[in-house]
């Protein structure tokens, strides 16, 4: 019961805080609306052509491998560290693995996801 109350107690404070912190922030703030503020900035220079600019899904495809087979490195170290411990199963368990994603690697270059024209 006592780390019930414990919690609440926080969460009181928690609320108490966020409530008084925006308060503060919404008496505090300029009020004075000025049409140099309202207006797009942009790195300093005046903004020009469309915001909306078309790209090729081929980027998009591209590095979404990238990270895909990046993270797939990151699964393979804690494996290589612990090889020895693992043993058969674990010799295994990582062949799946990495036969899963040599499937989906095969797959994309069929697909000429890896393509670069």
């Amino acid at each position: 019961m006592i780390e019930l109350a414990g919690v609440g107690i926080f969460a009181i404070v928690a609320t108490g805080f966020a409530v008084v912190s925006l308060s503060l922030a919404w008496l505090l703030r300029a009020k004075v609306a000025d049409p140099r503020k309202e207006t797009v900035y942009e790195c300093g220079m005046p903004a020009q052509g469309e915001s909306e600019v078309r790209t090729n899904i081929r980027f998009y495809t591209f590095a979404l491998l990238f990270v895909l087979f990046d993270v797939e490195t990151l699964f393979l170290y804690p494996w290589a560290v612990r090889a020895r411990e693992l043993g058969m199963a674990g010799l295994a368990g990582i062949g799946i693995f990495a036969g899963v994603l040599f499937l989906g690697l095969f797959y994309a270059w069929r697909k000429g996801a890896l393509e670069w024209e």
